[in-house]
């Protein structure tokens, strides 16, 4: 079964839970989503510090950023 098969399954189990289950699945659901998108954004920020460490990261104002984007 492909993955919109099994997601179609498991929208219409859960259509059949009582209201309040339901609400409950959508909260568990949109939490786990939420802590992803943190797990993600702190990975993220540990790998733009390590560049900044590293020293590969430019800075400057846009002018010079834009300058050194047309020197390459």
């Amino acid at each position: 079964m492909n993955h919109s098969g099994q997601i179609n399954d498991i929208l219409n189990t859960i259509a059949n839970l009582p209201l309040d289950e339901q609400g409950y699945i959508a909260d568990i659901v949109s939490h786990r989503v939420h802590e992803l998108q943190r797990d993600q954004l702190v990975a993220r920020v540990k790998e733009a510090e390590l560049n900044y460490q590293s020293g590969l990261v430019a800075t400057g104002n846009a002018n010079d950023l834009f300058a050194a984007l047309s020197d390459d």
